[in-house]
C-alpha cells in the first residue's frame, strides 16, 4: 500500500473520532450549548466522511488511476469510517466520569 494510502486511513481514524473528542463544531467553532447533542456529532461525522472521501478522490486523481466506484464502495466505506469512530464513541459515552 502507498504512502497517499496510509494517509488516508490515518486521515479517516482521526476524522471520524473528531466528533466526539471535543465540545467544538468541526474542532474550530465553539458552541452555546456546553455539551453536543448527539444529532451534531452524527452530523460531523457524515460532513467529515465526505471531506476525507473527497481528499482521497483528489490523492487517486493525482496518482493517475482513477477508478469509477458504484454504490456498494460507498456503503463499505461508510460503515468502514463508523467503525473508525467506535474508540471515540466510547470514550464520550461509555466511559464513566465522576
Amino acid at each position: 500500500m502507498s504512502a497517499a494510502g496510509w494517509f488516508i486511513v490515518l486521515l479517516a481514524l482521526v476524522g471520524a473520532n473528531l466528533p466526539f473528542l471535543n465540545q467544538r463544531l468541526f474542532a474550530a467553532l465553539p458552541l452555546k450549548a456546553v455539551k453536543k447533542s448527539a444529532w451534531i456529532r452524527i452530523a460531523e461525522l457524515i460532513v467529515l466522511y465526505f471531506v476525507v472521501g473527497a481528499l482521497g478522490f483528489l490523492l487517486e486523481a493525482r496518482a493517475g488511476n482513477r477508478f469509477e466506484q458504484g454504490w456498494q464502495f460507498y456503503a463499505i466505506t461508510f460503515a468502514l469510517f463508523v467503525v473508525f469512530a467506535f474508540p471515540g464513541f466510547t470514550f464520550q459515552y461509555l466511559v464513566k466520569r465522576r
